[in-house]
């Protein structure tokens, strides 16, 4: 069961062994979720710096993530989320992390320190 909600950043991180990355191994090992949008923002990453889907796949699948849908219901809470983090001047995928942890009400994990001083009733923890 998910413990934690990943950001594509925290995912990215964590893939590059970049500082933080320790923190969402622990957070992976005690079970984390991520949104199929989030989801699509890293592997579009990783497909820039050329990397192979069957690549980005198998090294995606074997960290056993809880992957969400983004739903109609997900669709209207990003929607929301917009006027309240206009100013931080949040993506998309940003407010699509953050619906996911509000909905299964975990903290979302990123390395975007801006997330720290929203005030969307979502628990943040900026790895770095």
């Amino acid at each position: 069961m998910a413990q934690y909600v990943l950001d594509a950043s925290a995912l990215i991180a964590l893939l590059h062994a970049e500082p933080g990355s320790e923190k969402v191994a622990q957070a992976v090992k005690e079970g984390s979720a991520i949104s199929t949008v989030n989801l699509a923002e890293v592997a579009a990453k990783l497909n820039d710096l050329g990397t192979p889907e069957a690549v980005i796949q198998d090294a995606i699948n074997v960290l056993r993530l809880t992957v969400y849908d983004f739903t109609i219901e997900f669709a209207y809470t990003v929607g929301r989320f917009r006027s309240l983090t206009k100013q931080a001047g949040l993506s998309l995928g940003d407010r699509a992390c953050l619906a996911l942890a509000e909905h299964l009400n975990l903290p979302a994990l990123t390395t975007d320190r801006i997330w720290k001083g929203l005030s969307v009733g979502v628990v943040v923890h900026v790895i770095r």
